[in-house]
């Protein structure tokens, strides 16, 4: 089914109730001065509070306004997932329901795809998160881009616009563990990225706490690279080369009389300390393990329970 749409808006929606109507008057308002052959898809993650009958009044007055309601909590990036499924446009704007993505700054992206990039990201200038935020942020980087070798950039968003035949790529992609911005840096394309001023979050906070980030952290690290094991080989070698340093010891100690109770020091701090190493090392294959049946069980990234305005091809 051909389309003359030119825009889809994708937005995840999770306790946004008092943020819908604002979010979808600004991004009217914005890209209004580009085309009006657009579409925006809300996609409420299963949101506890009224946001999809929110969602609901926004596509009563708006035909383009689109909304998916998932049957349950499925994840920020599995509901961006959901929304690319159903998108018309030629360009893909994906960002956040929060109003910390502007709006505003549409078609500033969308002017920077006339230089024939298939894809421009915004990088966050002066970002209004604050400090116990953007600390485990930039942390999670450091340790994600030593793991995996790569260089993400702290201040980069999912905020940006894509050319559908990036989005196509990238809806390929069946990895249980999502991460949209780590998964579309894998797609390779032309693609840069531009300053974009970060807005205040709108009201409210977010939902993403200490215990979820962390979650989040781990299971992109473990999905997208092995260097773990690999560190806990060089681990082991480290061990047998210490144990074989502490036989020596133990032999010239014997030989000069030093130990007056031979072997107890020694064999209590090899056990714990072996003991608490074979621990971590099974810790760590467990948790590659768990993320292989997590994947062969192939289950849905999210299951949709109703939509509005929106037509299947």
């Amino acid at each position: 089914m051909k389309t003359n749409t030119l825009i889809s808006i994708v937005s995840p929606v999770y306790n946004a109730e008092n943020i819908v109507e604002e979010l979808v008057k600004e991004i009217i308002i914005n890209v209004s001065t580009i085309t009006e052959n657009y579409e925006i898809i809300l996609v409420n993650d299963c949101s506890p509070d009224k946001s999809w009958h929110k969602i609901l009044d926004e596509c009563s007055k708006d035909k383009r306004v689109k909304g998916i309601h998932l049957s349950r909590n499925f994840g920020q990036h599995n509901a961006v997932t959901a929304g690319l499924n159903y998108v018309k446009g030629e360009w893909i704007v994906v960002m956040d329901c929060d109003l910390q993505d502007r709006p505003d700054e549409i078609p500033n992206l969308f002017a920077k795809t006339n230089e024939s990039w298939d894809f421009v990201r915004g990088r966050r200038t002066n970002r209004k998160d604050n400090f116990l935020k953007k600390l485990p942020s930039h942390i999670f980087y450091r340790v994600l881009n030593y793991l995996s070798g790569s260089k993400n950039d702290f201040n980069l968003t999912n905020f940006g616009i894509y050319h559908i035949r990036v989005i196509k790529e990238f809806l390929k992609l069946h990895e249980q563990a999502r991460d949209f911005a780590f998964l579309i840096n894998t797609l390779g394309f032309k693609n840069c990225t531009i300053q974009v001023e970060h807005g205040k979050r709108f009201e409210g906070k977010s939902s993403y706490n200490l215990h979820k980030l962390l979650n989040l952290s781990l299971d992109i690290i473990l999905s997208n690279t092995n260097k773990p094991l690999k560190l806990t080989v060089k681990l082991g070698f480290f061990v047998s080369f210490i144990s074989f340093i502490l036989a020596i010891y133990n032999v010239i100690a014997n030989l000069l009389g030093i130990i007056n109770v031979p072997g107890y020091t020694t064999t209590v701090f090899s056990i714990w300390f072996v003991g608490g190493l074979i621990l971590f090392v099974l810790g760590i294959v467990g948790l590659y393990i768990g993320k292989i049946f997590d994947q062969v069980k192939a289950r849905q990234l999210f299951i949709v329970s109703e939509k509005v305005n929106i037509v299947d091809i």
